[in-house]
């Protein structure tokens, strides 16, 4: 069985401290990285599974630095803002992080959003129930291989991206609100701002070139309707 990878990109050597304690007791193998542009090199030689970040890094500043591994890689990606930082969490999503922890906080909520995400990616199919492929008129879903086609186009979403779409998929023609879409995507109790959402289905619908398959019911939540 392969050991899960996780990086830890922060400038702060306390983060560094406590998480290495909390990762090596779940048995993870995990490197540091204490800057942008070390960080960036340590994510291409090491493959994490999953990417713990920063926004505030020297020589190279967390959304800098996703935004130059979102052309290269689809790994997940826990980025860590000021509760101050409002604007950075939803630049961060923009750029592509897929989920976001408020600073300070709790390290035993961090691990389990990486376990929650770690049972998404290395189990897609255990929580479907359903045959391995999902196809509607206009879009393909292999669940199992994790990829989406449009017509003949592959689509590259992030694995949350993917995610959303797949919830939303198997409720064809179902409302899911935001609360609902956190709670069976993320798998625990989220505390964060449901507008990480918005901003991933954004994503989705350019990505899939077509904004009607996601449809948004005002004050409720999203649809998904393959017309």
């Amino acid at each position: 069985m392969t050991t899960t990878r996780i990086l830890i990109i922060d400038d702060e050597s306390s983060i560094h401290n406590v998480l290495s304690a909390y990762l090596k007791a779940e048995g993870y193998e995990f490197q540091s990285a204490y800057d942008g542009p070390e960080g960036l090199e340590t994510a291409r030689s090491f493959k994490p599974d999953i990417i713990v970040l920063d926004v505030m890094l020297p020589g190279m500043d967390g959304i800098e630095l996703l935004a130059k591994l979102r052309r290269e890689s689809n790994v997940y990606v826990i980025m860590l803002t000021a509760r101050s930082g409002e604007t950075d969490k939803i630049v961060g999503l923009s750029v592509g992080a897929d989920d976001y922890l408020t600073k300070p906080f709790s390290p035993r909520e961090l691990v389990a959003r990486i376990k929650a995400a770690l049972r998404r990616l290395q189990n897609p199919t255990d929580s479907v129930g359903e045959r391995a492929v999902l196809s509607f008129t206009h879009l393909r879903i292999d669940i199992a291989e994790r990829r989406v086609w449009v017509g003949e186009n592959l689509i590259d979403l992030t694995s949350i991206e993917f995610d959303i779409l797949l919830v939303l998929a198997q409720h064809q023609s179902m409302v899911l609100s935001r609360e609902q879409l956190l709670e069976k995507i993320w798998g625990y109790d989220y505390f964060g701002d449901t507008r990480v959402v918005d901003v991933h289905i954004g994503h989705i619908r350019q990505k899939l070139g077509d904004e009607s398959l996601i449809e948004t019911i005002r004050g409720v939540g999203y649809r998904f309707e393959d017309r």
